[in-house]
C-alpha cells in the first residue's frame, strides 16, 4: 500500500473520528427518546419546543451574546491597534510586546482563568458577565491580531503617502484609507472573536459568577438525564450558526485577499 493511499486513509478516519458526533447531534435532537441510544425512538420537535420555553436557557443565551458582542468588538478594536503598530511602525521592544499579547494563544486556558480569578478576587471586583468579557478580550485579541496583521501588511503603503501628499491627517488617511481597505479583516476578527467568545467555557465558569453563560448552563444540565435531549436541540443550533459565521467570516478574509491582490496561503476553511 502506497504512502498516498495511507494518508487518505488516515484523513478519512481522522474526518469521521473529529466530525461523526456533531452529525449525530441532529439526529438525537429529533428523537422522541429521553435516552441517548439506538435505536431511535421516532421523530419529534418537542426537544426544541422546551428549549424555546425554557426561561434560564433564555437568560444564558442572553449573557453570552453580551459577552461574545462585547468581546469581539473590543477584542477588534486592540487588534486593529495593535496590529496598524506592530506592521507600520518600529519602536523599542516590538517583539517582546507583540509577543506578549500574543502569548495567550498558547497558555493552557486553565491558567488564564485561575489567574484572572485570583487576582480578581485579590482587588475586590465582583464575578459577573463584565469579568467574563474582561477574560474572553484577553484570549480573543490575539486571533483578531493574527488577521489583521495579514490585512495590513497588505496594504500598499504608497496610497497612505499620497493622501499626506494631498493634505490628509494621519487621522483622516486612517479613517478615509486604511480602514476601507482592512475592513474585510475586521469583519472577519469580529465574526471569529464573538465565535470564539460564544463557545468559551472555562473562562466563563471561572469568572461568571451568579450569571451563566450558555456553555455553563449547558455543562450543568448534563445532569439531569431528561435535559440532554433539549440539550442536543440547542447544540444543533449552535453548530450551524457556528458554521454559518465561520463561513461569512472566510468569505470575507478571501475577499480581502483578493481586493489586495494578495496570494491565498489557506484560512478558516
Amino acid at each position: 500500500m502506497t504512502g498516498g493511499r495511507l494518508f487518505k486513509i488516515y484523513a478519512l478516519a481522522y474526518l469521521v473520528f473529529l466530525y461523526a458526533p456533531i452529525l449525530l447531534l441532529p439526529i438525537f435532537a429529533f428523537n422522541d427518546g429521553t435516552i441517548i441510544a439506538f435505536p431511535l425512538q421516532g421523530f419529534t420537535t418537542k426537544w426544541f419546543e422546551a428549549m424555546f420555553g425554557n426561561a434560564t436557557l433564555h437568560m444564558a443565551v442572553k449573557n453570552s451574546l453580551i459577552i461574545a458582542v462585547s468581546s469581539a468588538v473590543m477584542a477588534t478594536c486592540l487588534g486593529i491597534f495593535t496590529a496598524r503598530a506592530a506592521t507600520r511602525y518600529n519602536f523599542p521592544a516590538k517583539g517582546g510586546i507583540v509577543g506578549l499579547v500574543m502569548l495567550p494563544l498558547v497558555l493552557p486556558e486553565i491558567i488564564v482563568a485561575v489567574s484572572l480569578f485570583g487576582v480578581l478576587l485579590g482587588l475586590g471586583i465582583p464575578l459577573s458577565i463584565w469579568t467574563v468579557i474582561l477574560g474572553h478580550v484577553l484570549i480573543c485579541t490575539p486571533y483578531t491580531v493574527a488577521i489583521l496583521n495579514s490585512a495590513f501588511q497588505s496594504l500598499d503603503r504608497s496610497l497612505e503617502e499620497a493622501a499626506y501628499d494631498l493634505g490628509e491627517s494621519r487621522w483622516s488617511t486612517f479613517r478615509l484609507i486604511i480602514l476601507p481597505l482592512v475592513a474585510p479583516g475586521i469583519v472577519s476578527s469580529l465574526l471569529i472573536s464573538f465565535t470564539i467568545s460564544l463557545d468559551e467555557f472555562i473562562i466563563a465558569f471561572f469568572l461568571a459568577g451568579t450569571e451563566p453563560t450558555l456553555p455553563v448552563y449547558i455543562f450543568s444540565q448534563f445532569r439531569f438525564p431528561q435535559a440532554v435531549p433539549v440539550i442536543m436541540a440547542l447544540g444543533t443550533i449552535l453548530v450551524i450558526l457556528s458554521i454559518v459565521l465561520l463561513t461569512i467570516a472566510e468569505y470575507y478574509r478571501r475577499r480581502g485577499i483578493a481586493k489586495s491582490g494578495g496570494k491565498d496561503t489557506g484560512g478558516f476553511l
